[in-house]
């Protein structure tokens, strides 16, 4: 009876170690498992992103202190040219046009429907949702490499001297010298251990453009354009969702961003699944 019961137990154990086996040894998703990292729920501080005003005058928008509502699983980098191919490959997402002919650097020339495309196919491949960072989820992974530079607000009866005065602000910004992408981690690592934050690639996030007024220390949003998605680099800006040039236009002011590309959040961590492994593991006394 007692050596039935083994047989039972093993063949139970052994029942729950096949699905966990079968994720652990499954091939390599498109990009590599371990490039991602999981940061912990954490105050930090961020300014709203879109057109405010109070009174009919332009101000900058509010600054809040935020936490996320749970941790944040975000690649390392941004995704490749090689990976994104693997997805034209299969019939999923829009070709591009590949700068310099590397695979093995950012993809860019991306919009931010064929962002979107690429995190719905390694969905499907991964069985894992992907999905673009909201610019508040941006902020938070990019840490120090977020800049928070208040425009100069000019008196909007003017508006050509408006645009003028954020658009020389903007154009005496740093920019990064290499203009063509560059392979990963050539701009950096930040002290969440993620690459290339702020470098020559601006990221696609999630999050419409608003327009919104501010009145006794409250927010009311006027508008809001889903047509218009926040871009996240060397600093913000809004591009229409169909750009993939940002030299073409897009750009709501200032100087236009280099490269549009884009890095994703994932939903489920690989680090769920190993811990699942190392418990049935445990559970079979094979510690």
């Amino acid at each position: 009876m007692l050596i039935l019961m083994k047989v039972k137990t093993a063949m139970f154990a052994g029942a729950l170690v096949a699905p966990v086996l079968a994720t652990v040894l499954a091939p390599t998703p498109p990009h590599d498992p371990d490039g991602s990292r999981h940061l912990v729920a954490a105050s930090f501080t961020y300014r709203a992103a879109g057109d405010f005003s109070r009174g009919d005058r332009p101000v900058e928008g509010p600054v809040h202190d935020l936490r996320l509502p749970a941790d944040l699983v975000v690649m390392k980098r941004q995704v490749t040219a090689r990976e994104y191919a693997r997805c034209v490959d299969d019939g999923a997402c829009p070709r591009v046009v590949v700068a310099g002919g590397s695979q093995d650097v950012p993809v860019v020339g991306v919009n931010w429907h064929d962002a979107t495309a690429y995190a719905a196919w390694i969905s499907r491949k991964t069985g894992v949702t992907h999905r673009l960072p909201t610019d508040e989820e941006w902020t938070f992974a990019a840490a120090e490499k977020a800049r928070d530079e208040a425009l100069p607000l000019i008196d909007p009866s003017d508006p050509a001297r408006a645009w003028l005065a954020r658009y020389e602000a903007e154009s005496s910004r740093e920019r990064p010298q290499a203009m063509a992408p560059q392979p990963g981690g050539t701009f950096g690592t930040n002290s969440k251990g993620l690459d290339d934050f702020a470098g020559n690639v601006w990221e696609w996030t999630d999050t419409c453009f608003v327009r919104a007024t501010l009145a006794d220390g409250r927010e009311r949003i006027t508008n809001t354009n889903c047509g218009v998605r926040v871009v996240q680099g060397a600093h913000r800006a809004y591009m229409t969702d169909f750009i993939r040039d940002p030299k073409s236009g897009g750009c709501a002011a200032g100087v236009p961003p280099t490269n549009l590309g884009f890095r994703l959040v994932i939903e489920a961590p690989h680090s769920v699944v190993a811990d699942t492994f190392r418990n049935v593991t445990k559970l079979l006394g094979r510690t």
